[in-house]
């Protein structure tokens, strides 16, 4: 980033407010964004917190936004109050070292919002190593991401990062390479933060919770990172109470999530299928979630750097091959601009919602998808998909709720209670 092209920065007020273990109201106000003297890539971000509740913890996510070219700027190099931690009402300054984030870029016009939430943290961990006897799963709050070279963070731990509420335009533009019918463009507003897995469920978190492992890649060197396959939206919410979504959010107690709710108290769950693609999107309006579109449906090397998918793994292997077929390492390619993982390929991924095949263009706000289909929604591709099928808007492959495949997994969410 050069030095001089940075000058103006525009700031932002907050985005949206969650209330987790009070009623306490929260909001950022005078948020002020401005680079250092001589414009250097060192960007102080001063803000004030409001809460009617003087001792609240709260936790300030910034979010960049490239105006010009409406793509979201990842903001992991920051200092400064409420950048590890919580703070307390009252004027505060982050400090973000921009050229550490983001040195490709030379625009002058960014855009800084920041989303003040109480009663939770940018991160949420649930410590899965006691296994599938354990009463319990001790959880807890991060204000820092995993450390990536521990795999801790892909096996015992499962870690989830805060999705801000937000509008976004869900589906494809009418001229985007390789979009079909049921991708039309339409706004969608979520009007509640959530928390979503950084990393598709892995065969050895599965493990821990199960005591089962169903996948095919099960190679003794690499299996734990994985990604769990070859399960079912049955097996992860049941076919009784869990078969009834959107009636409600219940789900049948021997379900995967059956084990994870009662052993943490909270409400994981699949993510729907907009909380997904905004998530996948993270602030993005290409084809791909690194600001790219394809340049062809069926091999492209845009979407290599961030997925695993039929035109970068071998053509042949079984079993017992290692990574160069099928299935990659969880976090293996590069994430989007929020820190999620492998949202381009891998595996299938199930969402909550039964399929409709025309969502429409009228604005929305969190929709629940079809009252009445009896295939389920599945997002993002795989290790044994085209480059089309792996597109944030691609939705076109919906499955029976019983199906498991080599070519199917999923990623926790966590709805936040109302």
């Amino acid at each position: 980033m050069t030095l001089k092209r940075m000058k103006h920065w525009l700031g932002m007020l907050a985005l949206a407010t969650w209330a987790a273990t009070s009623a306490a109201e929260v909001s950022v106000t005078n948020v002020v964004v401005h680079q250092r003297y001589p414009w250097n890539g060192m960007v102080d971000i001063d803000y004030e917190v409001v809460a009617d509740d003087p001792e609240a913890d709260v936790w300030v996510c910034p979010n960049g936004v490239d105006a010009d070219r409406g793509t979201m700027i990842p903001m992991l190099a920051l200092s400064g109050d409420g950048a590890n931690g919580a703070v307390k009402p009252g004027t505060h300054r982050m400090t973000w070292n921009a050229d550490a984030d983001a040195p490709e870029y030379h625009t002058r016009n960014f855009q800084v919002s920041m989303t003040a939430v109480v009663g939770a943290s940018l991160y949420l961990v649930v410590d899965l190593s006691g296994g599938p006897e354990a009463e319990s799963y001790p959880v807890r709050h991060s204000g820092t991401g995993p450390d990536l070279a521990d795999d801790g963070c892909r096996t015992t731990n499962l870690w989830l990062r805060l999705v801000p509420p937000g509008t976004f335009t869900m589906g494809s533009p009418t001229n985007e390479l390789g979009r079909l019918s049921d991708e039309k463009e339409h706004e969608v507003t979520l009007s509640e933060p959530f928390y979503l897995a950084i990393f598709e469920c892995t065969q050895k978190q599965y493990e821990l919770v199960m005591g089962t492992n169903p996948s095919y890649f099960t190679n003794a060197t690499c299996y734990a990172t994985r990604p769990v396959e070859k399960v079912s939206y049955n097996s992860l919410r049941g076919t009784l109470a869990g078969a009834n979504w959107p009636a409600h959010r219940q789900v049948d107690e021997e379900s995967f999530f059956g084990k994870l709710r009662s052993r943490t108290a909270l409400e994981f769950d699949l993510p729907t299928e907009a909380q997904w693609e905004y998530a996948c999107r993270a602030g993005t309006t290409t084809a791909l979630n690194n600001g790219m579109n394809l340049t062809a449906t069926n091999n492209c090397t845009n979407l290599s750097a961030v997925g695993r998918y039929q035109g970068n793994r071998s053509s042949s292997g079984s079993a017992s091959s290692t990574t160069d077929y099928g299935t990659a390492e969880v976090g293996s390619c590069l994430p989007n601009a929020w820190g999620f993982y492998d949202m381009h390929g891998n595996v299938w991924e199930w969402c909550l919602d039964r399929y409709a095949s025309n969502l429409g263009t009228a604005a929305v706000t969190d929709p629940e998808g079809a009252s009445s289909n009896s295939n389920r929604v599945r997002r993002g591709g795989s290790w044994a998909s085209d480059a089309q099928a792996c597109r944030s808007a691609y939705r076109n492959d919906p499955k029976s709720p019983s199906t498991a495949n080599t070519s199917t997994g999923f990623r926790p969410a966590l709805a936040l209670p109302r």
